[in-house]
């Protein structure tokens, strides 16, 4: 007798076994390189303006290319992997970034560093969207956050590997190493195409059965299939990947804040991991306590996603992103009181856990929000969005530098846009609150 089997359904009743805990440290591998390559530009922004006289405006318009890369990355690999599949949007990302990386170790220039780091950016923007995205639809419902959060930290884990060789390798060999390392993950790209999976629902979608039923088969050996079952997906007919879909079915006004909150906070994210070595070292800290800063402030990331997808699958995301928020505001706001190294390095990492973490489940979020047909879209579109912030963030405080503000008021106006992030989660919350009160409502 035929069945059909919705694998969505399927995978929320199925225990969380040895294939998705293979999908969850493929991509957190994928994300430690990630996060290498993104913070690794702060770990060195120091020695580059020392070595090419930089000013610190000039300084912070460097760092804004690969932002910019990242940007067109998100929006262009995110709708493309809906057509292409995750798999292959995921290795095109890696191989690019990797490569551009490499390249950036040659460059003698600041024009030549811009246009590597811009390529590298493309790459780093269209992994991260597609790696949630995959990951979101192999966790069930009842671990996603956990899982997406946990997977995520492997982004944290990356800027921690920059900060600890930068202390290493800055001193003694110079800013170039430091891109030179990436040799290392191309190594990785065969096992990442040979062993992470393709989405079922892409497959599906795709008409490609036994592809799917051989990859449904690893998710739980337990449940057998028949010659003449039929996999589907709940979501696989749903409207096509545009980006006016994501306004549709009352979902206008949280996609506005969720890229409100997208904006503010990777502005801060990029703020504060290139310019905070360089603020700390000018206000009398030692060069080693400046790069141990930035190791403090990711690996409060690395906490913060992991305890934040922990309380967000018991008490909501959108509750827990507005307390991390509201924290991140408190926390920066008083580094700014020039506190002893000890309390400084509590601060940081307080201030990791509630942006570089909060980052973590603001994807997920997304993630959640939106169904299969246009998740990629909805998660391009966030990350995008939050990439613009991003490229404010290293900017804007090259700019405030420039001006030589006391400490104190530069990070009271760090601060700002992690109140503004709170704001426009706790508007989320309410109307996400509104729209579960109404669904539960219609069979009534």
């Amino acid at each position: 007798m035929m069945r059909t089997i919705d694998v969505n359904e399927a995978i929320d009743r199925s225990p969380f076994g040895s294939f998705q805990w293979t999908v969850v440290a493929l991509c957190a591998l994928l994300l430690i390189v990630d996060g290498y390559d993104v913070f690794v530009a702060g770990t060195v922004l120091p020695t580059l303006i020392a070595e090419w006289g930089l000013t610190k405006p000039q300084a912070g318009a460097l760092q804004a290319w690969a932002l910019f890369g990242m940007m067109f990355g998100a929006l262009i690999f995110g709708p493309l992997a809906d057509r292409i599949g995750r798999k292959k949007g995921i290795a095109i990302s890696f191989l690019l970034f990797t490569v551009a990386t490499l390249l950036t170790g040659f460059a003698s220039s600041p024009g030549e560093f811009k246009v590597f780091r811009f390529f590298a950016g493309l790459g780093c923007g269209g992994l991260m969207p597609n790696a949630v995205a995959l990951m979101n639809e192999y966790a069930p419902k009842r671990l996603r956050g956990t899982m997406v959060a946990l997977m995520f930290s492997g982004y944290s884990v990356g800027g921690m590997v920059a900060a600890g060789l930068g202390i290493g390798m800055i001193p003694q060999y110079g800013w170039q190493p430091m891109f030179f390392v990436a040799a290392v993950p191309l190594l990785m790209l065969p096992l990442i195409l040979w062993k992470l999976p393709e989405s079922l629902g892409f497959l599906i979608r795709q008409g490609k059965q036994e592809q799917a039923r051989r990859i449904y088969a690893r998710i739980n050996p337990a449940l057998e299939l028949g010659s003449s079952d039929i996999l589907v997906f709940s979501e696989t007919k749903g409207a096509s990947a545009s980006v006016s879909e994501l306004f549709r079915h009352e979902r206008a006004l949280r996609t506005v804040m969720l890229w409100v909150s997208f904006f503010c906070c990777l502005l801060l994210v990029y703020l504060l991991s290139s310019w905070l070595p360089k603020v700390l070292q000018e206000a009398g800290y030692a060069e080693k306590a400046s790069l141990l800063s930035l190791f403090s402030l990711n690996f409060g990331g690395m906490a913060g996603a992991i305890a934040g997808g922990w309380l967000g699958d018991r008490l909501g995301l959108p509750k827990v992103v507005v307390g991390f928020f509201v924290v991140a505001a408190l926390s920066i706001a008083m580094i700014g009181f020039n506190p002893p190294a000890g309390l400084l390095f509590l601060l940081v990492f307080i201030a990791g856990a509630t942006t570089i973490g909060t980052q973590i489940l603001l994807y997920a979020s997304v993630a959640q929000l939106y169904n299969l047909s246009v998740r990629s879209t909805g998660l391009g579109w966030a990350s995008g969005v939050g990439r613009i912030g991003a490229i404010v963030g290293p900017t804007l405080g090259g700019a405030l530098l420039a001006n030589e503000l006391p400490l104190q008021q530069n990070f009271l106006i760090f601060s700002i846009p992690a109140a503004v992030s709170a704001l426009a989660m706790l508007v989320f919350a309410i109307s996400n609150a509104r729209r579960s009160s109404e669904a539960q409502l219609v069979p009534a």
